[in-house]
């Protein structure tokens, strides 16, 4: 029965989120099928991750244990945002290389964020089993900040999928930014947690930053997923 709840604690946010950006793609949704498949192989991305944060471990980019503002820096990026966003924009290569559907902008942020949201269902369960004698208090606060930062990192990288697909003449920045805006986003915010657990005396204010960031980077999110589908509607016009 532990173990259910446990589950139960780890995937409903997971669901949530996953139903909200299927619902956000009105026009011309997804088949469920394909995006049960961009979320089961972002599952795998989790593992994958793995293969880059080690050996970046094992040659020194960072410490498993941080103890100073570097060492925090160091283990956000390397041990976290850069190894996990690689992975997922693998993952999410794989799944939209060759598939018919992927025919409006918002599409691109609908299989990602589902890709990212597979990676943030494992990371949750394995959390939550870990400190499974504080699951309740772990798996709130992980829903309210870890698993909503998943899925923006998400939007971020389906975003400039989308604008390096269907603009190919842009600037070619669009290309880049499918993989560094949500490292660096992902890196920043792993930064700020990490940070506050090595300077104590300053935890305070940097909470606050942290909350600041959150509320900033889901304001941004939600930008970005209303302008895909202002141009989505903007090419219907344009087709009709």
């Amino acid at each position: 029965m532990g173990t259910i709840v446990i589950l139960f604690t780890a995937l409903l946010p997971i669901a949530i989120l996953v139903y909200y950006i299927y619902h956000k793609d009105k026009n011309k949704p997804e088949p469920t099928g394909q995006l049960v498949k961009a979320f089961c192989l972002g599952v795998l991305s989790a593992p994958l991750s793995f293969s880059i944060s080690i050996p970046l471990r094992l040659i020194g980019a960072y410490s498993a244990e941080t103890t100073s503002i570097l060492g925090s820096v160091s283990a956000a990026f390397f041990g976290a945002a850069i190894p996990e966003e690689i992975a997922k924009f693998f993952i999410l290569w794989l799944v939209l290389r060759n598939n018919k559907y992927f025919d409006e902008k918002m599409d691109g942020i609908v299989y990602a964020v589902c890709v990212s949201l597979g990676f943030a269902a494992i990371e949750n369960i394995l959390y939550l089993f870990v400190h499974s004698e504080s699951f309740i208090t772990v798996g709130i606060s992980r829903a309210i900040f870890a698993v909503p930062g998943h899925f923006c990192f998400g939007i971020l990288m389906g975003y400039y999928y989308s604008l390096a697909k269907f603009y190919p003449k842009a600037p070619k920045k669009n290309k880049a930014l499918i993989l560094i805006a949500p490292i660096i986003v992902h890196g920043l915010y792993d930064t700020i947690l990490f940070i506050i657990d090595v300077t104590p005396a300053i935890s305070g204010i940097l909470l606050i930053v942290f909350l600041v960031f959150c509320y900033r980077m889901w304001k941004y999110g939600s930008r970005r997923i209303k302008e895909h589908l202002n141009r989505d509607k903007e090419s219907e016009i344009i087709i009709n």
